[in-house]
């Protein structure tokens, strides 16, 4: 269900509209409105707790953006610009898909993400407590973000459990096949990346010139099971004939917004099968 939940997701990141919904807020460039968008459902946060749950990023490069950025646009209006750019996006990718199917998968959608467990998930919780909305595109983009909120908060307690930092998960992830190209853009300096590099291969993840070793794939699988078991309660919750309507209903709309999504990206998306 993840790869087809968030491509929906994903279309706040990289298609045009969504980037232009932000800019028309004060919110110019990539990372404002990254930061703004995702960081807005915990109100006018600090750095600190977006360091902490989004994990990922070098600690610097957060606090350059935050606070910084509800002086250009307060989280109301990073609210309103995510979903207003999220749903023109959308509108643009299934125009031709009925009415009726749109809002079969919203409805479908919003009823998994009601069922979210967050407990400890504060991304997903956060999500989970925003208006719904009556339209089905808003619905339905909203419902895959707290989705995929939900499922990420699961993947970070998954690598913290594994006794991974964040430089040495992108480092890991790295080893594993992912392209770098865009995860050196994450604000770690290449000593740090040196250094996360060094402390895998001492714990025998990394051979002595990178590569991944079996013990490495091994703890890679551990870490994907146990995020795919801390996300099976929404389609538990909705049931097995539910679920797999709502993926045929989400296979149209993955494709097209999965074209959206970079070679290489960081979502680490693998390609639905022909």
């Amino acid at each position: 269900m993840w790869t087809h939940f968030e491509p929906v997701h994903a279309v706040t990141y990289f298609h045009p509209r969504a980037r232009a919904a932000f800019e028309a807020v004060g919110l110019r460039g990539y990372w404002r409105g990254y930061f703004a968008g995702r960081a807005a459902p915990l109100g006018a946060t600090e750095a600190a707790p977006v360091i902490a749950t989004f994990f990922s990023f070098a600690p610097p490069m957060v606090t350059r953006a935050l606070p910084a950025v509800w002086r250009l646009a307060t989280p109301q209006e990073a609210l309103r610009a995510r979903l207003t750019g999220a749903v023109q996006a959308l509108a643009e990718l299934t125009y031709e898909l009925p009415e009726t199917h749109l809002t079969q998968a919203a409805d479908l959608l919003a009823r998994a993400a009601s069922s979210v467990q967050t407990a400890g998930r504060v991304l997903g919780a956060v999500n989970a407590a925003l208006p719904v909305g009556e339209y089905p595109l808003a619905r339905l983009w909203q419902a895959a973000t707290t989705l995929r909120e939900h499922r990420g908060d699961g993947h970070v307690a998954a690598l913290v459990a594994a006794g991974l930092d964040p430089v040495e998960t992108l480092a890991w992830r790295v080893a594993e096949g992912m392209s770098p190209v865009n995860l050196f853009g994450r604000g770690w300096s290449e000593e740090q990346w040196g250094a996360a590099r060094e402390r895998l291969v001492q714990r025998g993840w990394l051979t002595s010139d990178g590569a991944a070793t079996d013990h490495s794939r091994a703890a890679f699988q551990a870490v994907e099971d146990a995020t795919d078991r801390a996300a099976a309660h929404p389609w538990e919750a909705l049931g097995r004939d539910d679920t797999n309507r709502l993926r045929e209903l989400l296979e149209p709309m993955a494709r097209a917004c999965h074209t959206l999504i970079p070679e290489g990206s960081p979502i680490g998306l693998p390609a639905l099968p022909a």
